[in-house]
């Protein structure tokens, strides 16, 4: 293998370069190389770890003659017996327009199986692209922990249950709640789900919560990027400035088609308080310090170089993350994009607006949707009713865990098992994104259909279905059989939707170049779109009229006393989520609970990379493995977010070695 991802079988191989051309040309990740000369060339990586790059798959849809395959599918089945199913990546906020190939498979007991993910052409969003996570991170659907029949609690334990019996308990005490109800969702969801679970909320008298610890999404509805917006249209004359977020780790496809700008000609402005690999394309790089995210913005509208390159700009569009910030700071640091744009007149048209990088693929679609991330979870679920949908907070915090544990009731709708689902006194069993059809909608604010590829794993049902049984019960009526009708109902409710047809999101138009035709040059395995390119919503800006941006909240920086460090959350693209950590292929590269030292600060603690640590914050104290970066700040530590240690914002942290704290 070229690495644990990638096999070569050189018997096969023709010496084309095709695969070191894409890493070296498209991905700027040059870790393929021939060796040797003559008969004896062949072709090798040059990274440690083996081929160490995010989008290392698709040198298998470009190998001419299949010497390079994929882990997973490598022999598993011929090309000709696979069903093709449109779908849309679930792994972060770009929507990569992909195909589920599907057999049915006499080692998984006659059923039809998944058997590798492809990408699906569209020009606007991922080309013929995917990166690896959105490749190989789809086996959790066939996990173990999956979740197939209703449970209900009886003498303290989860036993299975009839529907009828399972949405009356919840139903039951969502009506009793009224105003104390909550309903919190993530954005898994699709939007056909997330607007059912809001019409409960709303009729309930209880509050619609986004699982979220990023803010701003209201201004992506105001002075997001314009309908008509194509990355790959921009160039020459034009800027991209992508602040507080490391566009490799949290949505690559995003990353490679900046950097490809870039190559272009456009401005690239990357503002950051570390070191990604985006900086080696940008025309300047800013180094801010954490808790500097608003004024880096703020002096982007004075008269400097590159504010004045910025703002003569033919077309811009700003990036803005969640980097060492919490649900305040991104809403912050929003504001000021959001400023910044309208003072730039870089809003209202195409290729130019604000693009939110969300932490999950439709957390876009849940703000449609009337969804607000809070900043407090923990005392928002003391004494209430709680519907939790494809969510697992009680997983990724302890301290939620133990705030849960105060809820009245708690009912609990998802695709596998989590620990959230073991505190529940109602238990859901979701399909997963593979089981059934739903729209999505990107950062960009493309509303994207994906369609069923595989029959429903037990007796689960979809998201929107599961609301509507339980309203039933409440006396609400909610679709909750057609994806389609919902989609209708949406169109009717919400003004940005209205101009959108569930069938014209499966309009298509010509592309340019053509793939996935045997009579033609070859153009990889790509396969072309003939399910929908999707539509993009229109900003207000656009349509006119006057905006109303909220003013810039200052965020009081935290200051670390001495012998503590700042520690600030992060976006890792391989975590623990639910929905990639139950990946073998991939658990190489997940890894465990890490957190990040500049080697002098971890020198000057007395501690070394690779070692176990005990990392303490806001009276919770884990442990962790050490690794340094020497492009921090001395006194900054950095946390992978889901990675085992719950940190949501900025934090004053201690560090040891275990040995001493014992």
């Amino acid at each position: 293998p070229l690495g644990n991802l990638i096999w070569l079988d050189r018997e096969r191989c023709i010496q084309c370069a095709r695969c070191i051309r894409f890493q070296d040309e498209v991905a700027g990740e040059a870790v393929l190389a021939f060796d040797e000369r003559g008969r004896n060339t062949q072709i090798i990586s040059v990274s440690d770890p083996g081929f160490d790059s995010v989008f290392s798959g698709n040198t298998t849809d470009i190998c001419p003659v299949g010497a390079l395959t994929t882990a997973d599918f490598r022999f598993g089945a011929r090309p000709w017996e696979l069903e093709a199913h449109a779908s849309i990546c679930m792994q972060c906020p770009v929507g990569c327009n992909t195909t589920l190939n599907t057999r049915r498979e006499a080692r998984a007991g006659g059923e039809v199986v998944v058997k590798r993910v492809m990408p699906r052409q569209n020009e606007e969003v991922n080309e013929i692209w995917l990166c690896d996570k959105g490749r190989f991170a789809y086996h959790y659907i066939e996990s173990r922990r999956r979740i197939t029949r209703p449970q209900v609690r009886r003498n303290r334990k989860l036993v299975r249950a009839s529907w009828e019996a399972a949405a009356k308990l919840a139903a039951e005490n969502f009506s009793k709640a009224k105003k104390d109800l909550i309903v919190l969702a993530s954005g898994r969801l699709a939007t056909e789900d997330l607007f059912n679970l809001k019409s409960l909320a709303d009729h309930a008298g209880g509050k619609a919560i986004l699982y979220s610890d990023m803010g701003g999404g209201d201004l992506a509805q105001l002075v997001g990027v314009g309908a008509g917006t194509n990355l790959g249209g921009m160039g020459r004359g034009d800027a991209i400035l992508v602040v507080a977020s490391d566009l490799y780790e949290e949505a690559p496809i995003w990353w490679l088609r900046v950097k490809q700008a870039a190559d272009r000609g456009a401005t690239l402005i990357v503002a950051n308080p570390r070191e990604t690999k985006l900086d080696r394309f940008a025309k300047y790089v800013i180094r801010y310090a954490y808790g500097d995210e608003v004024k880096t913005v703020h002096d982007l509208s004075r008269k400097n170089r590159i504010a004045d390159e910025f703002a003569k700009a033919k077309n811009a569009v700003v990036f803005f993350g969640s980097e060492g910030l919490g649900l305040g700071g991104s809403s912050a640091v929003a504001s000021a994009c959001a400023h910044l744009l309208r003072e730039t007149e870089h809003i209202g048209r195409p290729n130019n607006g604000l693009i939110g990088v969300w932490q999950r693929p439709n957390d876009q679609g849940a703000l449609e949707m009337g969804f607000r991330p809070v900043p407090d979870l923990k005392k928002v679920f003391k004494g209430r009713v709680v519907y939790i949908a494809g969510a697992d907070p009680a997983g990724d915090d302890p301290a939620l865990a133990e705030a849960l544990k105060e809820a009245k009731f708690i009912a609990v709708q998802d695709v596998l098992e989590t620990a959230t689902t073991e505190l529940a006194d109602a238990v859901f069993p979701a399909r997963a994104f593979t089981e059934r059809e739903g729209t999505v909608v990107s950062g960009e604010r493309r509303v994207q259909r994906f369609y069923a590829a595989v029959p429903p794993r037990g007796d689960s049902k979809a998201d929107f279905t599961i609301t509507s049984l339980i309203a039933k019960q409440m006396g609400l009526i909610l679709e909750g059989s057609s994806t389609s009708v919902v989609f209708d109902i949406l169109t009717n409710s919400l003004e940005a939707f209205s101009d959108l047809s569930y069938a014209r999101l499966a309009e298509v138009q010509g592309q340019w170049p053509i793939v996935g035709r045997g009579d033609l040059y070859y153009g990889g395995t790509t396969y072309e779109n003939t399910q929908g390119l999707g539509v993009q919503l229109i900003p207000a800006a656009q349509l006119g009229g006057s905006l109303r941006i909220p003013k810039v909240r200052k965020q009081a920086a935290r200051r670390p006393k001495e012998k503590e460090l700042l520690a600030v959350p992060v976006n890792k693209l391989y975590d623990l989520g639910v929905t990639v950590a139950s990946s073998e292929l991939l658990s190489d590269r997940i890894g465990g609970a890490t957190v990040v030292l500049h080697p002098s600060a971890a020198e000057k603690l007395g501690l070394g990379a690779g070692q176990r640590v005990r990392v303490s914050f806001d009276g919770v104290s884990d442990e962790a493995l050490l690794r340094v970066d020497d492009t921090i700040s001395t006194g900054v530590m950095l946390v992978p977010r889901s990675m085992g240690l719950a940190i949501r914002e900025p934090v004053a942290a201690r560090v040891q070695n275990p040995a001493k704290g014992r």
